[in-house]
């Protein structure tokens, strides 16, 4: 694939022209959604002179996957979000097939660092065309970025003996107390399996093989993609998204995954050791995320929210298509890792309504809980402690055909969304089961809804889950249904308000 000189220019120019034509009623209120076109993995999370960097896999041109390029947004809160120009674009020899995933760091001399995974074919003697995936750096002011004329800074010569030279990719970069700058890179070993390699830097130009992190060995998946890696609390965290995940139970579904591995790290041999696995996100929706850290101290994730098996299931008229997650909030307590939207989403909260001890048997809905653009906390209990419910339900995104459930049985402590009659015309995965611990089955549940999509907290965060929504946007009724005994709920629930949007591109 030749080269293509001007390529970030003509993507900007684009646009200049494009991104103004699609309106806040068609994007959501308070998600990150791309300019136009594709958008993918999260890239680039990270801290710049006083605000928050976001970049991203894009392709403006179309609602599908093309030659990756760099989009970019930033913001001082997490929920009001600038449009920024297209940062990166396939236009050099090391990075001509796209500029894949990758991260960014603030470095001393005020530049911010970007490091991607260039990706190239590569002819062989016999003629055959192989995919080379290295990983190349850029300089930048946190608006234009210039790519380091000797790219890459580590190809299939740094990749440690029988790990895969077309399979190394994602590079996540942080930096250490004493001014080293460290990364992790995910890897697919001679094995098959994942790997994930650890590599250290003094300049982000020259960088030294330390370690292989930590491996698969086929327990998890195939390739892992998207590695983070972080400490959180007395625990440390590895991130991966797995390639060919076998389902497990509840825990795990078949295909690709985001998981975390919380362990140990031993400093001295650059060696995690993990403890156990779990998933970080049990919907249909949630890969690639990202983690920083943030100027007051807190671990802040955010995820792409689709999934690969449904990412052609593009609503007919759409000018773009992909959003980002809430981002949210970690904190480890009582051996589970704690997940919560970023606090900042209250600042949008606006006109409350709230109930107390309603008794719930047959379906009822409640003057004023309705609506697609809402935050809303819902408390359940049994009515008698003695007789607890079969199930309980709440329908969201109701009218007409159409609803999406969230239910939970008691019996069997099982957790379940359907969006089977969300409007989608076409066979993708609709529901989830997932398990929780309920307290004498009192359960509370927290929801956001933002017009094309549904995130859901279990009890303080013990477990999350993000969906897309095909529903029209006048399908706005929300009820609740108890099955075998009465049920008692308390419910609040806030209308958010859209933050204007401000657009440099």
């Amino acid at each position: 694939m030749m080269k293509k000189e001007n390529a970030l220019r003509e993507a900007r120019e684009y646009e200049a022209v494009h991104v103004p034509s699609v309106t806040g009623e068609e994007r959501p209120a308070v998600h990150l959604s791309c300019g136009i076109g594709w958008l993918n993995d999260p890239n680039g999370f990270s801290s710049y002179r006083g605000e928050y960097h976001l970049f991203y896999q894009y392709y403006p041109y179309a609602t599908h996957w093309g030659p990756m390029h760099w989009g970019h947004a930033k913001t001082k809160d997490f929920i009001r979000w600038e449009r920024l120009p297209a940062a990166l674009a396939p236009d050099t020899e090391a990075d001509a097939a796209g500029c894949f995933s990758g991260s960014a760091l603030a470095l001393p001399d005020g530049r911010q660092l970007l490091v991607y995974t260039g990706v190239k074919n590569k002819s062989t003697e016999d003629g055959k065309s192989e995919v080379r995936q290295t990983q190349c750096v850029a300089f930048g002011d946190g608006m234009d970025y210039h790519k380091y004329e000797k790219n890459p800074v580590l190809d299939e010569h740094d990749v440690p003996e029988g790990g895969s030279a077309e399979d190394f990719r994602d590079p996540k970069v942080w930096c250490e107390p004493d001014g080293t700058i460290s990364m992790v890179v995910g890897n697919r070993a001679a094995d098959g399996s994942g790997q994930i390699l650890f590599y250290q830097s003094r300049d982000g130009l020259h960088w030294e093989f330390v370690s292989i992190l930590a491996k698969c060995e086929n327990v998890y998946g195939k390739m892992w993609e998207c590695p983070d890696f972080f400490a959180l609390g007395d625990r440390q965290i590895l991130i991966v998204s797995p390639q060919e995940m076998l389902a497990e139970g509840l825990e795990f579904h078949p295909g690709d995954n985001a998981i975390m591995l919380v362990g140990a790290f031993d400093r001295e041999k650059k060696e995690f050791h993990r403890s156990y696995a779990r998933a970080i996100d049990y919907g249909t929706d949630f890969y690639a995320p990202q983690t920083l850290l943030t100027e007051d101290g807190r671990r802040v994730m955010i995820g792409w929210m689709q999934n690969w098996a449904s990412s052609s299931a593009v609503p007919a008229g759409a000018r773009y298509f992909g959003e980002m997650t809430l981002p949210r909030e970690l904190s480890y307590r009582n051996g589970r890792v704690l997940q919560q939207p970023v606090r900042e989403l209250e600042r949008y909260r606006g006109e409350r309504v709230a109930y107390e001890n309603v008794s719930v048997e047959r379906e009822i809905s409640l003057p004023g809980v309705e609506g697609r653009v809402l935050d809303m906390t819902v408390r359940v209990r049994p009515a008698v402690a003695e007789q607890p419910f079969r199930y309980f339900k709440i329908h969201v995104a109701k009218g007409g055909a159409f609803y999406t459930t969230i239910r939970y049985e008691a019996e069997t402590q099982t957790m379940r969304v359907d969006r089977l009659h969300s409007g989608f015309p076409r066979d993708i995965v609709n529901s989830r089961d997932f398990l929780i611990q309920a307290d004498n089955h009192s359960v509370k549940l927290r929801i956001v809804l933002d017009k094309h999509s549904l995130e859901l907290f279990v009890g303080e965060g013990e477990q999350a889950a993000a969906f897309k929504l095909y529903t029209p946007q006048d399908a706005r009724g929300i009820s609740f249904e108890a099955d075998g005994a009465a049920a008692l709920i308390d419910v609040e629930k806030y209308e958010l308000i859209a933050p204007q949007e401000e657009r440099k591109a």
